[in-house]
């Protein structure tokens, strides 16, 4: 019998895109569904063949819900997969979620560029709709935390927790005599909000992110932190941007805010959410408390904090304000979405501050803000940037190198060989020596398209 193998179609060299192709006795199985983001030339993957067809696959299988690891998924079943898709009862809440609105803001986006002329297509279009979206919710297939299951004829699988966002997890699966466990995206052992990633059980092989693979999180206090942003930016009579993951940091930020209110740490200035998204995800969050730790209390405190703003209309008002707010929008990256038009408001107001929470892709607005652009393209035009830009790695949701590597020594899992992606190449490649030089591991950085296989371990 051939021995099983996985083809790596994404995550490599870089953060987005994650897609594994895992095959054994001539079943296939895709392991996450992801969007690649950034740079165009990453976006133009999304509209190539995937690398396979999709009528082919037999099942698919999700670590989470974020859309570099899921939004893919409406254009593979648009394009012929009829099959499953595995994934805990949180991912699939929050897909319901998440690939609707995927689907319209693509939309959204080529209406924009259609009427502006900014793109070179004629007409531009989306890469899905949201019918498309609404179309693959059906072959969601819900699984329970720790209990196997089967995924595919030969191939078991099962999950646990890892601790990014809600419904997130490490999947396991078990190709005959041969394991191999997919870690999704790692959260970190002190999150406020998430509880703890679970610690790995035996595996033969293991394929590991490595966002922060080169890198330590400032150990000092967020709130902390947080409460200067928002006074000093108080001070100066601006207004704060900050564009969050609709899941996983909105909610963070909301908790942090609502504590810091409570305190009395910060002033009472007007917090808007605006993301139906991000709206719809802190609703959710509260309904799913097995995967997080906060208590009912502080549940309904972050929820009341902030005025939502459902509609477009909603959105335009709160950039004609002119007394200081706090204004959390999405996309993290500032890749598309409301957080766009915000941006185009309050980059050039040098009273006001953009707060950047969460990992920056390369060639994404927020990497570019971060690297200190004096001017970002936005919506076809250019952008003078003169409001002060801040980032705050205590509130990233991925662990860096030192807790992943405390994670995985806590585990019993003692792998043949590791494959380090979802990764910068610097990050990879640092990982991949930590691994080596700490735990004795075999580890590898894969390239796109780089066939692995997986040699049965006696």
């Amino acid at each position: 019998m051939t021995a099983p193998r996985i083809t790596f179609l994404g995550a490599t060299d870089t953060v987005t895109g994650s897609r594994y192709l895992v095959e054994h006795a001539n079943v296939r199985v895709l392991v996450d569904c992801g969007l690649f983001q950034g740079p165009k030339k990453l976006r133009q993957c999304n509209w190539e063949a995937p690398g396979f067809k999709p009528s082919v696959i037999d099942a698919v299988v999700l670590t989470h819900a974020h859309l570099d690891h899921s939004g893919y998924l409406p254009r593979l079943c648009k394009a012929g997969y009829r099959g499953k898709v595995y994934c805990t009862e949180g991912t699939r809440d929050l897909l319901k979620i998440l690939l609707l609105d995927s689907g319209h803001l693509q939309e959204e986006e080529a209406r924009l560029a259609n009427r502006h002329g900014y793109s070179r297509h004629n007409p531009a279009l989306p890469l899905y709709t949201k019918a498309d979206a609404e179309a693959c919710l059906d072959q969601l297939t819900p699984v329970a935390f720790h209990e196997s299951f089967t995924v595919a004829k030969g191939i078991t699988a099962s999950i646990t927790r890892a601790g990014h966002i809600i419904g997130s997890g490490c999947f396991r699966l078990q190709l005959g005599t041969t394991s191999v466990t997919f870690s999704g995206d790692v959260g970190r052992p002190n999150d406020p909000v998430m509880k703890a990633p679970e610690p790995l059980g035996a595996s033969d092989y293991l394929v590991v992110e490595s966002t922060y693979g080169d890198r330590r999180h400032p150990q000092s206090s967020a709130l902390d932190e947080l409460a200067a942003v928002v006074t000093s930016t108080f001070e100066r009579r601006g207004t704060l941007v900050v564009p969050a993951f609709a899941v996983g940091r909105a909610q963070h930020l909301l908790h942090l805010l609502a504590e810091l209110r409570a305190k009395r740490r910060i002033p009472e200035i007007p917090v808007f959410l605006d993301s139906p998204m991000a709206i719809n995800a802190t609703h959710l969050f509260c309904h799913h408390k097995i995967d997080h730790g906060l208590s009912d209390a502080a549940c309904t405190l972050m929820c009341k904090l902030p005025e939502y703003s459902q509609t477009s209309d909603q959105s335009k008002a709160i950039d004609r304000g002119k007394d200081p707010s706090i204004i959390i929008s999405a996309s993290g990256m500032a890749t598309g979405g409301r957080i766009l038009h915000h941006l185009r408001r309050f980059l050039p107001d040098p009273r006001s501050t953009v707060l950047l929470v969460g990992y920056q892709g390369s060639g994404t607005r927020g990497r570019l803000l971060l690297d200190g652009v004096d001017e970002l393209k936005i919506h076809g035009e250019y952008v003078k940037v003169q409001a002060k830009v801040v980032q705050m790695e205590a509130l990233s949701a991925h662990a860096d190198y030192r807790e992943l590597i405390d994670w995985l020594r806590a585990g019993t899992i003692a792998p043949k060989r590791v494959f380090v992606t979802h990764g910068e190449p610097q990050a990879a490649d640092a990982l991949r020596l930590r691994l080596r030089d700490e735990l004795g591991w075999d580890a590898t950085v894969p390239s796109l398209g780089d066939v692995a296989t997986l040699e049965s371990v006696p």
